[in-house]
């Protein structure tokens, strides 16, 4: 079972976000990380873009988030800069006066409106940003604005990340082809509706503003709404879709064409939200949990996030451990009603429980085998109905607590 593996009808291209005509971007190290690894990141449009974009959940929403659903009104924009290293959240007014001088900075040396950027910050919460330096850099961040500048970007947006993430895809939509490139970064605070992850993605397609947002939802919610790290949800997090209208490459209208591109975006956005969980913090396993034959979708995904979230699961997946009863328990605490007896487990291939009773030591040393890979696959199919969902996690190790307990150190 490949994780990583693209949807035959899209092709894989270089580039990440700037694949996309008309989109540049940098990122360089301006003096927020004490480590002095990159920390500012720019990515930018001549052109004005439509822009759609989706948030953190979380009540205490960081003050860059505040300011972007402001812009986000107009519907229209051209530039993202994004710092890491502080997250500018839980920081009062001064925190929105931050997010506001990092938007008028980056305007006044790409020569738009300031209502034109949006902000992004990652890191540390509680902390005032540490505003002068980012400013400062910003000019030689316009200046090494490229084409080729994706990656860089990506690398500047890190935060506990292992790895910068980019992808980039071309499929047919309708009668044309379209680009979607990305990118993202998140390893920790990993859960649905947001959370300590940040992704950027550009595209070609021409469509109005309330279709773009809709498609961004479906595809959201297809795949960095089906990924927990930890369980968190974060103040910061963000992801945003500029479009910048090519000439004949026109939706109008949720039609076959519009169903091709939201399979598009999805696949980009999967893409990336498989990366987060493959970096999660600590991880050494990336696990899929797919659901099958329950009363109805929403019942499979319950279950599915059940046993995902579990520690005591995730710490047996860390331990290569085929205690197939923690996944039952989890099941039997995910408020759907389900009979043992229908409960059927299999890891990959190999079949570990039939019609709730346990296949016995030969079943489980081939799973323990299995258990052994770092990408897996965990099959949970009842036999309630047609439902079924699918949802993606890591283990947890002994890194992720030794992360998170020197994380300010």
């Amino acid at each position: 079972m490949a994780i990583m593996k693209i949807s035959a009808q899209f092709r894989s291209i270089s580039g990440g976000i700037t694949a996309v005509k008309g989109f540049v971007a940098a990122g360089l190290y301006s003096g927020i990380k004490k480590n002095g690894k990159p920390d500012l990141a720019l990515i930018f449009n001549k052109n004005t873009c439509t822009v759609a974009g989706v948030f953190t959940k979380n009540r205490f929403c960081a003050a860059p988030l505040l300011l972007c659903k402001k812009h986000l009104k107009k519907g229209r924009g051209q530039a993202i800069i994004v710092n890491s290293g502080n997250a500018n959240a839980f920081t009062g007014k001064r925190g929105l006066d931050d997010a506001k001088a990092m938007a008028t900075a980056t305007a006044q040396q790409l020569g738009i409106d300031k209502t034109s950027v949006y902000v992004a910050s990652t890191g540390v919460i509680g902390e005032a940003l540490p505003i002068d330096p980012i400013i400062a850099a910003i000019p030689n961040l316009v200046d090494i604005l490229s084409r080729k500048g994706s990656f860089s970007a990506a690398e500047a947006i890190k935060t506990t990340d292992t790895f910068a993430k980019e992808i980039a895809l071309e499929g047919r939509v309708g009668e044309q082809k379209i680009r979607v490139g990305g990118i993202a970064k998140g390893s920790g605070m990993i859960h649905p509706n947001m959370a300590t992850m940040l992704g950027f993605l550009a595209t070609d397609v021409n469509m109005t503003q309330p279709l773009l947002q809709d498609a961004l939802k479906e595809a959201v919610d297809g795949s960095f709404h089906r990924i927990t790290v930890d369980g968190d949800t974060s103040t910061n997090d963000m992801v945003l879709l500029f479009s910048n209208n090519q000439k004949g490459k026109t939706i109008n209208k949720k039609g076959p064409p519009f169903r091709d591109f939201v399979a598009l975006l999805k696949a980009a956005c999967l893409s990336l939200a498989k990366m987060l969980v493959i970096d999660g913090e600590g991880a050494t396993k990336c696990i899929e949990i797919r659901v099958t034959g329950a009363k109805d979708n929403q019942s499979a995904q319950s279950i599915a996030f059940a046993v995902a979230q579990s520690n005591l699961v995730k710490t047996a997946f860390f331990g290569e451990d085929a205690n197939w009863g923690r996944i039952v328990a989890a099941i039997g605490n995910a408020g759907v009603k389900v009979s043992p007896e229908e409960i059927h487990l299999s890891f990959g291939d190999l079949p570990l429980v039939h019609e709730g009773k346990f296949m016995g030591k030969a079943a489980e040393s081939k799973v323990a085998h299995y258990l052994k890979n770092k990408e897996l696959q965990l099959n949970i199919a009842l036999s309630s109905g047609k439902g079924c969902a699918e949802v993606w996690t890591s283990d947890l190790s002994l890194d992720y607590i030794k992360i998170n307990a020197l994380y300010r150190s």
